[in-house]
């Protein structure tokens, strides 16, 4: 049985694999993907990027993402997989919201996801309990690997929220995680997206707002948002079936027509090419 069809049947999936060499081709999947460097150095390659590997390393793969690895020296992998349902069913609504955002707005390029130093150390442990739990089946080893992987993502989750937009800092304060979260709660609906609401919202004069988000993301409002609704459009373009005028009406584009324009403008592609090029990927 495939690792996708795994997925259908249990939250999670965990697989230790010592290689010499990758299988030589690029993978993408249909889920999520962590993927911790136990031992060994190589190249990781990412959506035609590329980065030099070491012990200690920790990268997420999303379902948008293409990858595969060179390996110079044996190396040790621990892969943790797990698909959107284990998100959507493992928390409360706000839990929920801000994981599937937080996860689904990864850099998409290659490269430790860990920019905490603390959080290094934090990781190698829980991979190790994880190891030891999987190795020993003691009773409750089953709860315990569950609560260790859901420490693991949520440490995942505060890594890549500190690089939210690419700007953000690690002394960034809440406010600008609580504006992106309130962006991606209300993305489907374009009138709570005015500054005037978002302001009102979370207590922000609108002279201000502007100002303050600019300063601390690198990015204006309305590129942010136009941004994250792209990043949506690409999700639904490579795991949906969805036409695209069906796209373009989810998320309040003018029409079928707007869209296009719009995804090739900062694509360089048009959205019906770029699901046929991602298709074509091995």
């Amino acid at each position: 049985m495939s690792l996708a069809n795994q997925l259908l049947y249990q939250p999670f999936e965990i697989e230790y694999k010592e290689l010499e060499s990758f299988p030589k081709k690029s993978y993408r999947n249909n889920y999520f993907v962590l993927i911790y460097i136990v031992d060994g150095n190589g190249v990781q390659y990412v959506n035609n990027h590329h980065f030099n590997y070491r012990k200690g390393n920790l990268f997420l793969i999303t379902p948008l993402d293409t990858y595969s690895f060179e390996i110079s020296s044996l190396t040790k992998f621990f892969f943790l997989s797990f698909n959107q349902s284990y998100i959507d069913t493992n928390g409360d609504k706000d839990w929920v919201l801000r994981m599937d955002f937080i996860l689904n707005n990864a850099s998409h390029r290659p490269g430790c996801i860990l920019k905490n130093k603390v959080d290094k150390p934090l990781i190698a442990s829980l991979i190790g309990n994880i190891v030891q739990e999987q190795d020993n089946q003691q009773l409750y080893h089953g709860k315990i690997t569950e609560m260790i992987v859901n420490t693991i993502i949520l440490v995942v989750a505060r890594n890549i929220a500190l690089k939210l937009p690419k700007n953000i800092k690690e002394n960034t304060g809440e406010a600008v995680l609580d504006i992106l979260h309130y962006i991606q709660e209300n993305i489907f609906n374009p009138d709570q997206l005015k500054v005037e609401k978002i302001g009102g919202h979370l207590g922000i004069s609108t002279s201000y707002l502007g100002k303050y988000f600019k300063k601390q993301t690198g990015e204006t409002l309305q590129q942010y948002i136009i941004n994250y609704k792209l990043r949506l459009v690409e999700l639904r373009l490579l795991n949906s079936d969805m036409r695209i005028n069906e796209i373009a009406f989810e998320l309040n584009f003018t029409d079928e027509s707007h869209l296009n324009r719009l995804f090739k403008k900062y694509k360089g592609i048009n959205p019906s090419e770029y699901r046929k090029n991602q298709a074509e990927i091995v």
